[in-house]
């Protein structure tokens, strides 16, 4: 029987989830987060890096433990209970189906400041139909264009930073060494909070190199360094780049508040920089929606696959491209949404999920180690009881910072995901059906 190849090494899984991560959404989302912050975006990000980083953690105890591709989905399940597993996978879900709605509102939006003749509607239905019907026929192509479109995101990402050094550098009222963007008399707690609520928009992806396992050498040493080397790079990245953004562009006023960095990006670098920009920014928006739109669609056909969710709509695939037709086209569906929505409530409403699955995987380690395991050394007190303490509060805390309607709406799919689960159950009765993700030697 044909078997999956270990033959990626730790260099590899981060560089894939650092890709998964899409660092340039960094500028995607800086007006919104300058908005929310009254223009301390470094310090949103910086806030988000400390949450993430206890968060991560507790991914890496746990992927070490069950070195698997279901991610807080097998965590919470092996770890807890099967019932409070299928919730988390739930949560999980709720990033993979709306995922791809929020990245084609962001390049929507920049593609809208651009054209402003053309309506945003328009570039959202442009985007939903290309990726959908590059991801029906196949990703062999798109797998080889996406490597291609990694090394322009990270060029313009470099070059946008350069720029705003050289803009600082001329103009002797704006220092290049500044605690401002951090610290300073005007900062509110609960905004830097609801700014680091978004913020966590940009580490979404972390986790998923636990679904390398089966193809990583020695997995249980590899995902768990590979899952915080992402986190940290990433948050530094994100940290680094709003910094010098921040000092170019003090001000939390834009023209469009969804596309402030094509109007700093034109301050910084004049009309040819600014359309290299918004090249890059699509670019990295597109490929980011084309894997994200393929990774849901697979969720999908494996819980449907399962009997987690009906077989006869989400197992069945293409005869002709071996492709989930039809969780694909839901996925489309689902991302017409974005005609109705704006970049911050969808980044926000993504976040809920996001940090319902980071909250019991927070637990999972507590049970698995702590209760289960009974580890009661000093060393063992602060890995699997302080630092999942740590981050379990944090998780909450930027859950509840998230604007009201995004709460509403996360709080909706909870409920609906609790009333699916009484059906599947009979009414809790048994126990859900078990998704079949292979462990990893």
């Amino acid at each position: 029987m044909a078997r999956l190849q270990r033959t990626l090494s730790l260099g590899s899984v981060v560089l894939f989830g650092i890709a998964y991560m899409t660092p340039i959404i960094v500028l995607g989302t800086f007006g919104i987060l300058a908005q929310s912050t009254g223009g301390m975006v470094p310090a949103s990000y910086f806030a988000a890096l400390v949450a993430m980083f206890f968060t991560a953690m507790s991914y890496a105890r746990m992927a070490a433990a069950f070195p698997v591709a279901g991610s807080a989905y097998s965590y919470v399940r092996k770890a807890i209970s099967p019932k409070l597993g299928f919730i988390a996978g739930w949560a999980v879900l709720l990033d993979y189906l709306f995922l791809p709605m929020a990245i084609w509102l962001i390049g929507a939006a920049y593609l809208g400041s651009a054209f402003p003749s053309v309506p945003q509607p328009i570039w959202v239905l442009a985007f939903i139909v290309i990726t959908s019907l590059i991801n029906i026929v196949g990703l062999k192509l798109a797998n080889t264009v996406n490597a291609l479109l990694m090394i322009v995101q990270f060029l313009v990402l470099a070059a946008f930073v350069v720029l705003c050094i050289h803009y600082i550098g001329g103009d002797a009222s704006k220092p290049l060494w500044s605690l401002t963007p951090f610290l300073n008399g005007d900062m509110q707690l609960p905004l830097i909070m609801s700014g680091a609520a978004i913020a966590c928009y940009s580490f979404l992806g972390f986790d998923a190199v636990s679904t390398l396992t089966e193809e990583t050498r020695d997995p249980r040493r590899t995902i768990p360094k590979a899952i915080m080397l992402i986190t940290l790079i990433g948050g530094l990245i994100f940290v680094g780049v709003s910094y010098f953004v921040q000092l170019a562009h003090p001000s939390a006023q834009f023209e469009n508040v969804d596309a402030a960095a094509y109007e700093i990006a034109r301050n910084i670098g004049g009309d040819v920089f600014v359309s290299l920009f918004l090249i890059g920014l699509i670019v990295g928006q597109f490929a980011s929606g084309l894997s994200a739109q393929a990774s849901g669609s697979r969720l999908l056909y494996a819980m449907g696959r399962d009997g987690v969710l009906p077989k006869s709509f989400f197992a069945g695939l293409s005869e002709r491209f071996g492709t989930p037709v039809n969780s694909i086209l839901l996925c489309a569906v689902v991302a017409l949404l974005a005609l109705k929505l704006d970049v911050t409530t969808s980044t926000s409403f993504i976040n809920f999920g996001a940090f319902l699955a980071f909250s019991l995987v927070n637990l999972s380690v507590i049970f698995h180690y702590w209760v289960a395991g009974e580890k009661r050394g000093l060393r063992e007190i602060v890995l699997f009881l302080v630092c999942p303490l740590i981050g379990l509060v944090a998780d909450l805390w930027l859950m509840i910072s998230l604007d009201k309607l995004a709460i509403m709406l996360g709080v909706s799919w909870l409920a609906l995901g609790c009333l699916y689960l009484a059906w599947l159950t009979g009414g809790f009765r048994r126990q859900p059906p078990e998704m079949d993700f292979q462990e990893a030697a």
